[in-house]
């Protein structure tokens, strides 16, 4: 609601990542990802975040062959956030943000998706902060339901 766009939960289900909620923007141009959708870790904001933090052998396995480069996921484990331009598809912007389990451990991303157009070839300056407190709002309440 905040940013107006589209948005998604992924979680990661061995080389995919899979669509575990999802809220579209509710009038104009789109990125519509419904629930049960399976895409590639190999590109986009949230591919990265799943990613980022992963041990050492899962991260190499995972740049092979991959949109993104190391130097992209160490930005994205510095800033606390990823964002893609047209990765997964062309014209398509996202943002996404880690959200954690009860051990710490990055267990999902949380992304907002739209028009490059829109969203601008820079859409963390724009998106990041709101986009971060989401995935933190969600780690907090999965800390309080473990307790």
């Amino acid at each position: 609601d905040a940013t107006g766009e589209s948005a998604q939960v992924f979680r990661r289900q061995g080389e995919w990542r899979v669509c575990v909620a999802s809220a579209e923007r509710p009038v104009g141009l789109r990125d519509t990802i419904p629930v049960g959708t399976q895409l590639s870790m190999k590109a986009g904001s949230a591919a990265q975040v799943l990613l980022a933090w992963e041990d050492h052998e899962r991260l190499l396995e995972g740049l092979r062959g991959a949109r993104f480069t190391p130097p992209v996921l160490a930005g994205v484990r510095r800033r606390g956030w990823g964002q893609g331009l047209g990765e997964r598809e062309p014209g398509v912007a996202s943002v996404s943000a880690p959200v954690r389990g009860p051990s710490g451990r990055v267990i999902a991303a949380v992304s907002i998706s739209g028009p490059i157009e829109r969203l601008t070839r820079q859409p963390g300056r724009l998106h990041a902060e709101v986009v971060c407190q989401a995935a933190q709002q969600l780690t907090d309440a999965l800390r309080k339901s473990a307790d």
